[in-house]
């Protein structure tokens, strides 16, 4: 008896798409990371991208538990010296970029190197509520109903 292989022909990925207004941050991007590699298909391949296409939509208006909000820093570098910068969580929900919060969630996730990077592709993170891939024809995923923790009022 042989282990099952999926071959890159053989994968059908389908578009899923997710509303994560008052969803919680972690939970989120696990639950995405989870699809993106295809975890949840019994024919999951370790060295093969068979997960699905992700697209999140109100990534503004997600939440996170206790104070992270105002405590949890995001660190870059410039690649100057001493060129350490840091934004807290709440600086980049109101900034420019929110949807920056889930799309670096769910990359920290993903594993490092060409086939993450390839996974991460399939990943589309919006801040508002609407996105231009109606034709695709994607399934609502409903995360709030697959566990109570999964969201949150504030």
């Amino acid at each position: 008896m042989t282990s099952y292989t999926a071959k890159p022909a053989d994968v059908a990925k389908k578009w899923v798409v997710i509303d994560a207004k008052g969803l919680v941050v972690g939970r989120l991007a696990t639950l995405v990371a989870m699809r993106l590699r295809g975890k949840h298909l019994p024919t999951f391949t370790p060295h093969v991208d068979c997960g699905d296409n992700i697209i999140v939509i109100n990534a503004d208006k997600v939440v996170f538990t206790g104070r992270k909000r105002e405590r949890k820093v995001y660190y870059h570098h410039t690649g100057f010296i001493g060129g350490i910068k840091e934004r807290t969580a709440r600086s980049i929900l109101e900034g420019r970029y929110p949807q920056r919060i889930v799309e670096k969630a769910v990359e920290r996730m993903l594993p490092r190197g060409p086939l993450g990077r390839q996974q991460l592709g399939n990943l589309r993170v919006y801040a508002g509520p609407s996105h231009p891939h109606e034709a695709q024809q994607p399934v609502a995923l409903d995360v709030a109903a697959l566990n109570r923790k999964n969201t949150r009022s504030a």
